[in-house]
């Protein structure tokens, strides 16, 4: 791979985890992710929302287009990219969540 293309993999596999976290773990702007999230509920749409990996290998494609030319670098940059967001999320900790006592 080019520096370029280096460049592109990184970057890629950078949104790849900030959408797959997004859809997966976040409650999204006005909450509408978490809406969307419950309006599908257990039908395969809704399960794969519930799936931080299961996500990142179906969102990851279009970012193969982005990164390399070919189809084969294509299909091993898509599970590249997949396995460099998992490996992301594994290593990114739980949000710290504030809630009020109700003491004040």
């Amino acid at each position: 791979m080019t520096s370029g293309q280096w460049f592109r993999f990184v970057v890629a596999a950078l949104a790849v985890w900030r959408l797959s976290h997004l859809l997966a773990a976040e409650d999204g702007p006005w909450d509408m992710i978490v809406r969307l999230r419950r309006k599908l509920g257990t039908t395969p749409w809704g399960k794969l929302m519930d799936c931080f990996y299961c996500l990142s290998v179906w969102i990851s494609i279009p970012f193969t287009f982005y990164v390399v030319n070919g189809m084969l670098d294509r299909f091993i940059v898509w599970i590249a990219l997949s396995g460099a967001a998992s490996l992301a999320n594994k290593f990114t900790k739980e949000p710290v969540i504030f809630e009020p006592s109700g003491d004040v």
